[in-house]
């Protein structure tokens, strides 16, 4: 009975998490979404819902977490691809588009998070940027032989440019996405190039 009780208090707790990401639109910010309305998408009374989250900001910052881990998952993924078949950057922007497409909401939180009005949201995004960003430096900075410090700079700046083409790609055709996909990856690689001229210049 208690693995039973266990097992039903972690599903219900999804709904909501469930609910609260697919009430998010391109108009709509998690700032937006009232326990209410969460918790009707979820098909559960109110009350329910603080058996779970204290409040609004704590379901939040949970949504920011998820968001968290499905890019680091979206990284291992890419790695993995990348010992399949080759290209870096084809095969990273690849994936990351792959997850715009299949996870439109879980982006769409993190854009519109990352400028919204609470801090302890700003700085929850902040921080899984920041995740990203130094995943990828790692990357780079173990392939090219690069220091910890031009691999930040390079990761840095490849993480702006694919995060400002995610945000174009959302909503978009397949056309316009395929589009973007094949600009990002012609910009990376002029962001790639520039930053193994300035290493070699240094050597």
């Amino acid at each position: 009975m208690a693995v039973n009780r266990v097992q039903q208090k972690e599903k219900t707790r999804r709904l909501i998490i469930d609910a609260a990401f697919h009430l998010l639109s391109q108009e709509r910010s998690f700032s937006s979404l009232s326990l209410r309305e969460v918790t009707r998408e979820a098909g559960i009374a109110p009350t329910s819902f603080y058996r779970h989250f204290t409040d609004m900001e704590e379901l939040g910052l949970t949504l920011v977490d998820e968001g968290g881990v499905a890019l680091r998952q979206l990284m291992r993924k890419a790695r993995q691809r990348i010992r399949d078949k080759g290209s870096v950057i084809t095969t990273s922007v690849e994936t990351f588009m792959e997850f715009i497409h299949d996870s439109p909401y879980v982006f769409r939180l993190l854009l519109h998070e990352r400028t919204g009005t609470s801090l302890a949201f700003r700085r929850a995004v902040s921080r899984e940027f920041q995740y990203f960003v130094v995943e990828l430096a790692d990357y780079i900075q173990q392939v090219q032989g690069y220091t910890a410090e031009d691999a930040k700079l390079q990761s840095d700046a490849m993480v702006i440019l694919v995060f400002n083409a995610g945000a174009e790609a959302l909503d978009s055709s397949p056309i316009e996405r395929k589009q973007l996909t094949l600009k990002a990856i012609t910009q990376l690689r002029y962001i790639a190039r520039g930053a193994d001229d300035v290493n070699k210049r240094r050597r």
